[in-house]
């Protein structure tokens, strides 16, 4: 694979999905929640098939006890993403809250308003459940994502990744408004922490060697 060429791609795609979803309604991004609640809900043995096949792979890779127990996808823990998905749809909407209104000398009135950012790029580890904790945030406040987890929760990431598209194209949003990245290439990290014409905003959710690297890459300070 051409790590370079397939991340353009994503962020192109991640791009252009997040205009739509910035104009998208409340009730359709809600929609978007509930439907990937309901499609996780049907997945569970999928979930669970690929969460087996990362603990399997972990195990051999000599993970310890502690790193095993957050790859793990208990049937408890879906359920919390599910209920995670449906209290962010419960939420009330952040776009377009209008705070700090002030009056200026010359008579204008002036205050903040919460918009969508763009595209988020997230940098995580281990835990599968972040997958849909961070893809929920984002699309409730109005952004498209992108989002890389640790290669040991690959197959876990992608089975809830299906999840998500579902959610989406059921509610009528780009598929793409929400991707995982496919591979487990490091150098996927690289392009995307250097990708501004594609994606707006970084959160590195992970050691330290993580956030030194993404702090000294000037593209995204």
């Amino acid at each position: 694979m051409d790590i370079a060429a397939y991340m353009a791609e994503v962020g192109e795609q991640a791009r252009a999905a997040a205009t739509l979803v910035a104009r998208s309604t409340t009730a359709v991004r809600n929609q978007a929640l509930l439907a990937t609640a309901r499609a996780l809900d049907t997945a569970r043995t999928e979930l669970a098939e690929a969460n087996a096949k990362d603990l399997d792979n972990g195990r051999s890779n000599g993970l310890d006890g502690a790193m095993l127990d957050r790859l793990e996808l208990t049937p408890e823990r879906i359920d919390t993403m599910i209920e995670g998905l449906r209290q962010v749809a419960s939420l009330p909407d952040p776009i377009g809250e209008i705070t700090d209104m002030t009056y200026r000398p010359s008579g204008i009135q002036v205050g903040k308003m919460r918009v969508p950012l763009g595209v988020i790029g997230i940098i995580y580890e281990s835990r599968p459940n972040v997958t849909v904790e961070a893809a929920s945030l984002c699309l409730k406040s109005g952004n498209a994502t992108i989002l890389r987890g640790g290669s040991e929760a690959i197959h876990s990431n992608q089975a809830i990744a299906r999840c998500l598209s579902q959610g989406l194209a059921e509610a009528g949003l780009p598929e793409t408004a929400v991707q995982v990245v496919k591979t487990t290439d490091r150098a996927a990290v690289g392009e995307l922490i250097t990708m501004p014409r594609y994606v707006d905003v970084i959160v590195p959710r992970g050691g330290k060697g993580l956030i030194e690297r993404i702090s000294v890459t000037p593209v995204c300070r």
